[in-house]
């Protein structure tokens, strides 16, 4: 594989046993992403969505299948060595935050930086100037109550990417706020793409994906389209001016 690519999954299965019938969740998915690219991978409920989001990152095993992640064959690595992999080299966003409650918006962040067995020193440090990237370095002493659906979300970037990961795995992540705030995330997704980041982001808003460089479509657990975000909006254009 060669090494621009990070992610490369080859006719990936998942299936779920319920009792003596078998429900197919993923058929044959073959998917590659590349460093630096911005992916939507976007379909209705029942789609599959989550279930390959939860592959991807290294939270669920495929039935059948092979998943290259940065060049290594992962689907039968040891549960420890995919907490490894999970800690070190993956961000994950949600739709519903996931911030402990009773931690500040510091500590939020901080908490990977534990697990990776970073000192205590250097937490603080790294955790602040994540903070202050994304513009919450005077609400660092706050806690998630505290804080607007927004802010919190920016926590959670920031907690995403204080491990500076290969990838980031977003899952709807203006799903919970107003179009506005929505908009400002989408913005910093941007930046952050920009910047050389990874990113994947799942959603079910076909308009959302827009904002992505690529859209690749999922349906009853397949992918059955993969363009350029792009292309696509040339084509819009180049249709629109042929109307007018």
């Amino acid at each position: 594989m060669t090494s621009h690519i990070l992610i490369q999954l080859d006719q990936i299965t998942k299936v779920y046993q319920a009792g003596e019938v078998a429900i197919w969740a993923l058929r044959d998915i073959n998917l590659v992403v590349k460093r630096g690219e911005f992916v939507a991978i976007v379909g209705q409920s029942g789609s599959g969505k989550t279930t390959l989001l939860d592959i991807l990152g290294c939270l669920s095993r495929p039935t059948n299948g092979t998943y290259w992640f940065a060049g290594q064959s992962v689907e039968s690595l040891s549960e420890q060595a995919l907490t490894v992999i999970r800690n070190q080299y993956i961000g994950f966003i949600f739709q519903t935050f996931h911030l402990l409650p009773r931690k500040t918006a510091l500590e939020n962040v901080q908490l990977p930086l534990q697990y990776a067995g970073v000192s205590s020193k250097e937490q603080s440090l790294q955790s602040l100037t994540m903070l202050d990237r994304v513009g919450l370095l005077d609400r660092a002493q706050h806690y998630p109550t505290q804080l607007s659906g927004g802010q919190q979300q920016r926590v959670a970037i920031a907690r995403a990417l204080v491990n500076q990961p290969k990838i980031l795995f977003a899952d709807e992540p203006t799903g919970n706020l107003d179009s506005c705030t929505g908009k400002e995330i989408l913005s910093m997704f941007q930046a952050l793409h920009e910047q050389g980041q990874t990113i994947v982001m799942i959603t079910h808003d076909h308009e959302l994906a827009m904002n992505a460089e690529r859209r690749v479509t999922l349906s009853d657990g397949q992918v059955i389209n993969d363009e350029s975000v792009l292309s696509s909006l040339s084509l819009l254009q180049d249709t629109h001016e042929l109307d007018s």
